[in-house]
């Protein structure tokens, strides 16, 4: 039989062979993987199901249910707005009789037609929020002040008479009332100022430059920075600063926490400042918001002095100056830079120059601590203060007066 014709037989033969040494060439192959490798493999075998990691409060927070919708929707409907008019009366030179041809035609210069007193009405332009049921609205004293005619419109449409019950420009806080005539009337949730912290959530809302029911979202940037330092002396607060966008026309707008919750009330921007804003606390509101309603005036005591922080480098640097008109201690407290006739720190004996170290046993060392420690005191109140003098370190008592009586000088 010729070979050739046997290769068929020999092919069947091979092939079982062949299989056996592929199969044994792949098991080797597979003790040849690193042990990392295996036990990888085997646990992806054996594995249980992948469970998805749990969302983060980022992604929460980011989620389609927003959390800054929910917080508007729960107070969106209590935000009004304030447009106010008030009549104003300017003195304009009269040009007619101005006119030298006019002039002598009439005789003389004629003094008494130099001017002629013309009213022109203002309008302007704020936010507020109902408070109860009975329809009382915290504002800005600044947005009601002066005004003739008040008008509150809600977001729903509907629109009120406004009057103003109660101002106080001191701390830039105002009550507004409408008559709901037996109508439903939504209402904001007050929150706790005092429970805020740095990095919370802020929410403002408002009607900036006449854009209704507009919402910003930022955090609180800082707390309790002093009017002083915001560049408003003449006032007396506390702010929550914060970097939500708060525009002409949010003033008296709330500024809400995560929750919905009123934490603050908008009311003034930095002209040289971006993206700062500032807000009341709303626990300074509630404090004379009552007393406002009712149309009582709110007493501020004061002791009648200006002051600046000082430091020892401060005072250094004053005391090397040959030109320096007086020698300062060289110590952290509050220097008197000017002591108001007929007030308080007059009739006490404070003196230009004096550093006050202690008010009432509290440790002073910055001046917006000496007007907080003031501001918690009440008008009439006995205070010891502690001051050096020069290199004597002295007492005396400061009996507290109404802001209100104070002279202008």
């Amino acid at each position: 039989m010729n070979f050739l014709t046997k290769l068929p037989s020999i092919g069947l033969l091979l092939k079982p062979i062949a299989a056996v040494a592929i199969a044994l060439l792949v098991t080797n192959s597979f003790w040849m993987f690193p042990v990392q490798a295996q036990a990888s493999a085997a646990a992806t075998s054996t594995q249980a199901p992948i469970v998805a990691p749990t969302a983060s409060p980022l992604a929460a927070a980011l989620s389609a249910e927003s959390f800054v919708a929910n917080a508007v929707r729960s107070v969106g409907d209590a935000v009004v707005r304030i447009d106010t008019e008030r009549t104003v009366t300017r003195n304009v030179p009269d040009l007619f009789f101005d006119d030298p041809f006019f002039r002598g035609s009439f005789g003389g210069r004629g003094g008494g037609f130099q001017t002629i007193p013309q009213e022109e009405r203002l309008r302007g332009q704020g936010s507020g929020f109902i408070i109860n049921s009975s329809g009382d609205i915290l504002t800005n004293a600044h947005v009601v002040d002066g005004a003739d005619q008040v008008t509150v419109k809600l977001k729903d449409g509907r629109s009120f008479e406004g009057f103003v019950e109660g101002i106080d420009e001191i701390t830039d806080l105002a009550v507004v009332r409408i008559d709901p005539a037996g109508e439903v009337l939504p209402v904001s949730q007050l929150g706790d100022s005092d429970a805020v912290e740095v990095g919370d959530w802020a929410i403002a809302v408002g009607n900036p430059l006449g854009l209704d029911n507009t919402v910003t979202l930022g955090i609180v940037s800082t707390l309790k920075r002093s009017s002083a330092a915001v560049g408003i002396p003449d006032k007396r607060i506390d702010f929550i600063q914060t970097d939500a966008a708060i525009n002409p026309g949010n003033s008296g707008g709330p500024l809400l926490n995560a929750n919905g919750q009123v934490i603050g009330i908008n009311t003034a921007i930095r002209a040289d400042a971006m993206g700062i804003g500032f807000a009341i606390p709303i626990n300074k509101a509630k404090a004379v918001q009552a007393s406002l309603a009712k149309g009582e005036r709110i007493a501020h005591p004061y002791l009648g002095v200006q002051i600046a922080t000082l430091t020892p480098d401060m005072a250094k640097m004053n005391n090397e100056d040959p030109n320096s008109a007086i020698a300062l201690p060289e110590t952290d407290g509050v220097l008197v830079i000017r002591v108001l006739p007929n007030t308080p720190a007059a009739e006490a004996g404070l003196r230009r120059g004096d550093v006050i170290t202690e008010v009432a046993g509290m440790r002073v060392k910055k001046a917006d601590q000496l007007q907080s420690r003031i501001d918690q005191v009440k008008v009439g109140e006995l205070l010891q203060v502690t001051f050096k003098r020069g290199d004597r370190t002295q007492k005396l008592s400061v009996k507290t007066a109404d802001l209100s009586t104070q002279e202008s000088a």
